[in-house]
């Protein structure tokens, strides 16, 4: 697995190798979001490769205006990977976005900023290397369908998993009656998990577009899925969260169901996350293993966690995106906001994985989930962890007690600090907290992704009424 081509030479020999008809230039915007455009093999060269394609910035979300459109995509040729779903040889390449007007890389490139993320380790001195291992949840349905009108708003999702069939006649096939069942689904056999040869064909062709994959497995909720992938840097791992939702979905697509990674689309049951294994390096030592201590932690790693626990509020802004991730964040369905360390409890927030070595030791964060965008989230983290490295924080911990069984009034007595609630608090601690991003994200950005997710999600959402409220209040 990995990379398929090294450089502009070898790029051109794989393409005529594969007889590639056309080279399909993606991008990743400010929400995590992938495009792309599609040129004719003819019409790439030496030339376009090395200085960049150009397109227009304006008509992409929270990016440029329509007077400073003129852009340019900067392929970077390692990525290249031929597309498994195209009727003609289609080889994809990952592009960083190039800014015309001050002739440097665009400040509001995500993959842009998760390079300068590393390069501001290394330049400090701390590591030059990170590492980070994404576990991406997601769900497959057979329908999903909704509605957002003035007068009208509601959705349905089903999956023939989903225990609210179980008295469903179904008139062009019989019931089966195997279903998991709310909170059910934690490795079930066939016939109840109905997905195993989907996510066998998932894997292979996650394999087929070079990334590792270790496993699969049903997950705890009705329809809900996970495979397992290995770690890479951290452009590696943002890039292979980008393949591995597009072959999740087009997979899922093309046998007739469709998925998703929302954080919470059922009500009452799990919700999807997107833990994250991170590690910083150095000359080749794993900076976060101290042999012996607990869970084999440096001192370095827990004021590692501490950073980014401190800078919670500001880091959910990007780990946890939208206004749904807050759903997902509460009380009783094994997803952690209490803010502290422990060894295999995966109650905490951070969880240390049992019996690691030097090679696999690791803080393994389980609040984020994949409304994020990959390179802003694992940016992000590593700069509060960075900042927490720095001023020798101490994190809460070790817990090692189920904190699921807490009450809110116990977790407050006892002073343990917890994520935000809402998209809204998330981003007014970005707003009020944000140094430790310098100068790695600039004020140009931080203004506009904060002022974006307020008009694009908070206000939206908060202007809206719900069922829920209709069913409360509608009497009064």
């Amino acid at each position: 697995m990995g990379k398929f081509v090294n450089n502009i030479e070898e790029f051109f020999t794989f393409c005529e190798d594969n007889d590639v008809q056309f080279v399909d230039l993606r991008f990743t915007d400010i929400k995590g979001a992938w495009h792309h455009l599609s040129y004719r093999m003819s019409a790439v060269n030496e030339t376009n490769l090395a200085n960049g394609f150009p397109f227009d910035g304006s008509s992409i979300e929270a990016w440029q205006p329509i007077n400073e459109s003129d852009m340019l995509l900067k392929a970077d040729v390692g990525s290249a990977f031929l597309d498994p779903f195209t009727a003609d040889p289609t080889i994809i390449v990952f592009c960083d976005v190039y800014d015309i007007y001050k002739n440097q890389a665009y400040e509001r490139c995500p993959r842009s900023i998760a390079k300068a993320a590393l390069k501001h380790a290394e330049d400090i001195g701390v590591a030059d290397a990170a590492y980070f291992g994404p576990e991406n949840e997601f769900f497959m349905f057979d329908s999903v369908t909704f509605v957002d009108n003035i007068n009208e708003a509601g959705y349905k999702v089903d999956t023939e998993e989903g225990e609210w069939n179980s008295n469903n006649p179904y008139p062009d096939m019989y019931n089966t009656g195997h279903r998991p069942g709310t909170k059910g689904g934690y490795f079930p056999v066939a016939p109840t998990d109905s997905a195993v040869d989907m996510r066998a064909e998932m894997m292979q062709v996650l394999e087929q577009v070079g990334l590792e994959v270790v496993l699969g497995h049903h997950e705890v909720a009705q329809g809900q899925h996970e495979i397992g992938i290995v770690y890479s840097d951290i452009i590696g791992a943002s890039d292979n969260v980008q393949k591995y939702k597009y072959v999740v979905k087009m997979i899922a697509h093309l046998n007739g169901k469709t998925a998703t990674f929302m954080p919470k689309p059922l009500y009452g049951d799990n919700g999807n996350g997107m833990h994250v294994h991170q590690s910083l390096w150095k000359n080749g030592k794993n900076l976060f293993y101290n042999e012996g201590a607990y869970g084999n932690l440096s001192d370095m790693a827990l004021q590692y966690a501490a950073g980014i626990f401190k800078h919670s509020h500001a880091v959910a802004a990007f780990t946890n995106a939208s206004t749904n991730s807050y759903k997902r964040l509460i009380p009783g369905y094994e997803a952690p906001s209490i803010l502290t360390y422990s060894s295999k409890n995966r109650s905490a927030a951070c969880r240390i994985p049992w019996g690691a070595g030097e090679g696999a030791t690791r803080l393994e964060m389980r609040f984020p989930d994949s409304t994020a965008n990959p390179y802003l989230a694992f940016a992000v983290m590593m700069m509060a962890g960075l900042d927490g490295i720095k001023n020798k924080d101490v994190p809460v911990g070790p817990m090692d007690e189920d904190l699921f069984e807490l009450t809110l009034d116990e977790i407050r007595e006892r002073g343990i600090p917890q994520m935000p609630h809402t998209l809204r608090s998330a981003l007014e601690g970005l707003i009020g907290d944000n140094d430790f991003l310098k100068p790695v994200f600039t004020d140009e950005f931080i203004n506009a992704y904060q002022a974006y997710k307020f008009d694009r999600d908070v206000f939206p959402d908060e202007g809206r009424p719900t069922a829920y409220e209709f069913k409360t209040t509608y009497q009064c």
